[in-house]
């Protein structure tokens, strides 16, 4: 009965020992950015300000995994004050809602090379007090102790809510472009 207990002690150490938690590391250059395409007027807006974390167990990114990350809408600068303030103000409601945050999970992991996979995640995206359901595709690379994450999808503003003054329509797009490109780290 004592080797038994000792048996899994072990299995439960080598287990949790596997365990991979990694948190977003501000010290690398992170950039968030959304991007609005339209025949009138294209802009973007830019942030660094990108936190959350990233967990798995052992090898595979998919197994028993969970992330968060948030990003803070209020950080976001298109280059113009004017602007800002009033995608801030009178669009985003930042006062109301400073972040728009993705909760999900890795459901798939391709190996592109020995340090790259493909991975694709479901989860929910949360802006401007919607959440809505989503699959994201990108690129998780493993440079130890870092891993560099990519990805780059469409959302709709309808979606979330967002109303566009129909004086405004042609100027911004509803269809919006978002740019993720940051670094995680191994939680010391």
């Amino acid at each position: 009965m004592k080797a038994l207990k000792y048996i899994f002690i072990f299995l439960l150490i080598s287990i949790t020992s596997q365990a991979q938690e990694h948190f977003v590391d501000k010290k690398k250059n992170n950039l968030v950015k959304f991007i609005s395409k339209t025949p009138i007027e294209s802009f973007e807006g830019i942030t660094n300000q990108i936190d959350g974390y990233m967990y798995w167990e052992g090898d595979n990114l998919t197994n028993k995994s969970q992330l968060y990350f948030e990003v803070n809408l209020d950080a976001l600068d298109t280059g113009i004050g004017l602007r800002n303030r009033h995608m801030k103000e009178n669009y985003l409601e930042t006062f109301r809602y400073p972040y728009a945050q993705f909760n999900g999970k890795v459901v798939n992991e391709e190996k592109i090379s020995d340090n790259k996979s493909k991975v694709t995640v479901d989860g929910e995206m949360f802006i401007h007090g919607v959440a809505k359901k989503i699959t994201v595709q990108g690129t998780i690379e493993k440079n130890k102790p870092s891993y560099r994450i990519q990805t780059d999808f469409i959302i709709k503003l309808s979606d979330y809510k967002i109303e566009i003054p129909s004086l405004m329509f042609m100027r911004i797009s509803e269809d919006i472009k978002l740019v993720l490109d940051f670094y995680i780290k191994e939680k010391n």
